[in-house]
């Protein structure tokens, strides 16, 4: 009993340690293109979406039950070593995340924990244990169809963005308006990602609580404990900041404009919460880049880097099998260990995201220079606008005076003919 304990105890720790990572890893998704387009100041922005991630966490509980027993067969993983393969699940998921975060790549962090997850349980238990009917459903649909369904609707909201605006765009930023309502929109998106991903980690702790018996199985309802430790940890992580996820997401697909900025944002709330009422635990990450590439493609002259995109979609595709391969090797020394397996488990992930940590000190990103090129964020937007005539005004008032300056000089030379006569004998 004293060993199932500790296990639950270290599952439970390590389960929150990933909603931490999952939530800077995430703050991307609803805040990099309000900060490349300056609605918002960057701190600001990652303290706004801490607080709605909080309360979106405590909104709904569908996808937490989606984890908690829609993927694995509850009849199959039952006894005390399945905990300890959650563990291992969990250290695999871990360590993409990390990994991802050090390359600035928007990867999944959904479904590098349902990789690990599923990586751990196919080497400990056996592939039967897989509920292939619900990974399909609920995992690999959503993530092959919600990037597209984004792009399409962020394509079509950027379109009528600028099709509606044309005859008001001002400056040489777009539609500065958009600014005042990306700020809502990026707001949505951070109530929606709380809404889907803290209750991936829910679903996580309730799993392992009903394999141990210490609730029951008859349904897969979060404890309010469980609820509440999630949504807060989740919070925390999401107020650290991703800084090089939101740098890539921000300035590193295309160039963004508030009207993309306030396109991309609301398809990404809108598929997110849709899914969320649906009990789909789809990427946020994958919605948020596909709807951005899609705001790219809808404005006239905007440019989407595809080298980027492609590396993207790439760690798409290894997300579930490269944390699986970890979350299974984690499983293997399990199986082989037993409980000295999990504390030895629990070393080498910690020696792992040391070293990932330290390796990122060597080329920081922050608030102060992940989007160091972009104008800052205004209370007002007529103050932008204003600030943009005043620097036009500034620079033809210089032209002028330069051309001033220039008339002034030639005019007494082309005046005297002997100073005219004098340059020619000079020329010749």
């Amino acid at each position: 009993m004293e060993i199932v304990t500790l296990t639950v105890v270290l599952v439970i720790a390590l389960a929150l340690f990933f909603d931490f990572t999952n939530g800077f890893h995430d703050t991307a998704n609803a805040m990099a293109t309000p900060i490349a387009t300056g609605a918002l100041k960057p701190k600001t922005a990652v303290a706004l979406a801490a607080v709605l991630n909080l309360i979106g966490a405590l909104l709904s509980t569908e996808v937490a039950k989606t984890v908690s027993g829609g993927i694995l067969h509850e009849d199959r993983i039952g006894g005390d070593i399945f905990p300890m393969l959650i563990f291992a699940g969990l250290v695999g998921a871990i360590f993409w995340n990390m990994l991802t975060w050090l390359l600035g790549l928007p990867s999944s962090s959904s479904h590098a924990l349902f990789g690990g997850l599923l990586g751990a349980t196919i080497v400990g238990i056996g592939f039967t244990a897989v509920n292939v009917g619900g990974v399909m459903s609920k995992i690999v649909l959503p993530a092959l169809l919600s990037p597209l369904t984004a792009a399409v609707i962020a394509f079509l909201c950027t379109k009528l963005a600028y099709t509606t605006t044309r005859r008001y765009s001002k400056g040489p930023n777009g539609r500065d308006g958009f600014r005042i309502g990306q700020i809502l929109t990026s707001s949505l998106v951070a109530l929606a990602h709380g809404t889907n991903d803290a209750q991936k980690t829910m679903g996580i702790i309730t799993l392992v609580l009903i394999t141990v018996g210490w609730q029951s199985g008859a349904h897969h309802e979060p404890q309010l404990w469980v609820v509440l430790s999630c949504a807060f940890t989740i919070a925390l992580g999401t107020y650290m900041g991703g800084w090089r996820i939101i740098r890539t997401l921000g300035k590193g697909l295309t160039e963004v404009k508030p009207a993309q900025g306030f396109s991309a944002e609301t398809s990404t709330a809108a598929t997110i919460l849709a899914s969320s009422a649906l009990g789909f635990a789809l990427s946020t990450t994958q919605v948020a880049s596909g709807s951005v590439i899609g705001s790219g493609l809808g404005r006239r002259g905007s440019k989407v880097r595809w080298s980027t995109a492609g590396k993207i979609v790439v760690g798409w595709l290894l997300t579930l099998p490269a944390a699986g391969l970890v979350g299974g090797l984690a499983a293997l020394i399990v199986v082989w260990m037993g409980p000295w397996g999990l504390l030895l488990d629990a070393v080498l992930a910690a020696l792992v995201v040391g070293g990932l940590f330290l390796r990122s000190l060597k080329n920081q990103v922050g608030s102060d220079n992940a989007m160091s090129d972009v104008p800052a964020a205004t209370s007002d937007v007529a103050e932008s606008a204003k600030a943009v005539r005043l620097k036009k005004g500034a620079r033809l008032r210089s032209k002028v005076r330069t051309d001033e300056a220039a008339a002034a000089e030639a005019a007494p030379a082309a005046a005297d003919p002997a100073t005219t006569a004098d340059r020619k004998d000079e020329n010749a």
